[in-house]
């Protein structure tokens, strides 16, 4: 908490006080900007041990999605990842070129395509996806258990708050 003052001066040099107010550090700015700092520089290693998977930073994304949550239609990887139809079916191109996945269409709906690893793509992405997890536990070794469940729990309290009001 920092205390800000107000001055002013009268002829005979007495000083009197005009003004007083707290400002706390904790408002829904400063917060914000905190937050954005933080996420930048974990941003930043997140995308320095990507590059040195050799993969491009989509691809990984896109296989990290899919040795998590299994196969999934192209739309639905798209919106984890965050990427337009046109970047993520170029993506799945480029992957499906290394033989890392492979396009399996549904069998109930013939305009859907399924997208899975495939055994390269999957021992890829899993000794990548090593090495990335062992690089950002080292960011957040500086908390405890209890502190990690708290970061947790507070992130989704805002993220939810703000979902709410977008």
């Amino acid at each position: 908490m920092r205390a800000q003052w107000a001055f002013a001066t009268l002829k005979n040099l007495d000083i009197k006080i005009i003004g007083f107010s707290f400002w706390t550090m904790e408002t829904g700015a400063h917060i914000r900007l905190v937050l954005w700092k933080a996420a930048k520089a974990v941003e930043k290693v997140d995308r320095q041990s990507i590059a040195r998977t050799g993969l491009k930073q989509t691809d990984f994304q896109i296989m990290e999605v899919l040795l998590h949550k299994g196969p999934l239609p192209i739309n639905t990887i798209a919106g984890k990842v965050l990427l337009t139809s046109g970047s993520m079916t170029a993506a799945v191109n480029r992957l499906e070129r290394k033989g890392h996945v492979k396009r399996v269409q549904d069998p109930s709906d013939g305009r859907c395509f399924h997208v899975h690893l495939t055994a390269d793509g999957r021992q890829v992405i899993r000794q990548a996806f090593v090495r990335h997890r062992q690089r950002l536990e080292k960011i957040v070794n500086v908390l405890s258990a209890a502190e990690r469940r708290d970061v947790v729990r507070l992130l989704k309290k805002i993220g939810m708050s703000a979902e709410r009001m977008a």
